[in-house]
């Protein structure tokens, strides 16, 4: 296409379910259709990523969506606003604990979130130190282990310090013990529970809104200066989510999610069968129909920060903030 502005594009991604459209639309060859030459970049940590976006070492990348709030408030200490026009997933988050403290605390994979929550707050009023970590301080992540600890007590929600990791290193982190349950996206919780390491005991999605989690972004800056390329982008990116929402066969996705080191684990329609069709289903339901980005979703997540951040902001800069991390294509 004649009208891009650049075509050398650097898309920054972190392993999980959800960057799946991304991967999709290069293996499909969907970029270069579009006449663009995409370099995947697995970024090790979400901090990496938006660190290397912001500063213009991507041009794009798979976003934590609460990263764009904070990063128009400048409350991510950098400042430099980040937009979206696409959701790549909705609030698809789970909350695992250790099997052994599910063991001591009696709490099983049945519980009601705030039946677990309430076991995991009596115990740490008992001064057991429970150590729960999530992914990013600005992410869903974050704000949905608050608010399942709220369930039970709000003042526990508040005082109990969580730990930041990687998605990828959840699994093996519980697995030596440095932590005792987490929140993160999928794969991760299935795998870390196929191993025989913890058990998930609630979703996101019990006690939070359907918000949009990750979301396709870019800086403030880039898309002013590149729209026809950002919209290239975009297209591509939609025709692989509108692929994967209705393929017949999943084999050569799941040999894509193998080759690009998400799925770590012996899973198929033959050995751990249920854990296989939730990942197909988590995968043809990661976006809603109308995968534009809303501003309710942004404001949900600063009033998140409002409650668990101590940001102190007027509702009518909450509005203000909201639409401008959304960028139309």
């Amino acid at each position: 296409m004649s009208n891009l502005e650049k075509t050398d594009i650097r898309l920054g991604y972190v392993p999980l379910l959800d960057c799946i459209a991304i991967l999709w639309a290069k293996h499909q060859g969907y970029f270069a259709d579009a006449g663009l030459n995409v370099t995947l970049i697995k970024e090790a940590s979400w901090a990496s990523l938006r660190d290397r976006l912001a500063f213009g070492f991507l041009d794009a990348a798979h976003c934590l969506s609460a990263m764009l709030p904070a990063a128009t408030l400048g409350a991510d200490q950098l400042g430099i606003p980040f937009q979206t026009p696409l959701i790549l997933s909705n609030n698809p988050t789970a909350i695992s604990l250790s099997q052994k403290l599910c063991f001591e605390l009696n709490i099983t994979a049945d519980d009601a979130p705030e039946i677990s929550a309430k076991k995991v707050a009596y115990a740490i009023h008992q001064h057991q130190n429970i150590r729960l970590a999530h992914v990013f301080q600005h992410s869903i992540h974050h704000y949905c282990l608050k608010e399942w600890l709220a369930l039970a007590d709000s003042h526990t929600a508040h005082k109990l310090k969580l730990l930041t990791l990687p998605p990828p290193y959840m699994v093996e982190a519980i697995s030596k013990q440095l932590i005792d349950g987490f929140c993160v996206g999928e794969p991760w919780n299935i795998q870390a529970e196929l191993e025989g390491l913890s058990t998930t005991v609630c979703s996101g999605q019990q006690f939070a809104p359907q918000v949009a989690n990750k979301v396709f972004a870019v800086t403030q800056e880039w898309a002013t200066q590149h729209p026809n390329t950002l919209n290239a982008l975009c297209q591509a990116i939609i025709k692989a989510q509108n692929e994967l929402q209705t393929l017949e066969s999943i084999d050569d996705v799941w040999d894509m999610l193998i080759e690009y080191n998400i799925i770590r684990f012996n899973c198929s329609k033959f050995i751990h069968v249920q854990s296989f069709y939730k990942i197909l289903n988590i995968i043809q339901n990661l976006v809603p129909q109308d995968v534009r980005p809303k501003a309710s979703d942004f404001e949900w997540m600063i009033h998140q920060m409002q409650k668990w951040d101590n940001l102190e902001i007027n509702d009518q800069k909450i509005e203000t903030i909201a639409k401008q991390c959304i960028v139309s294509i």
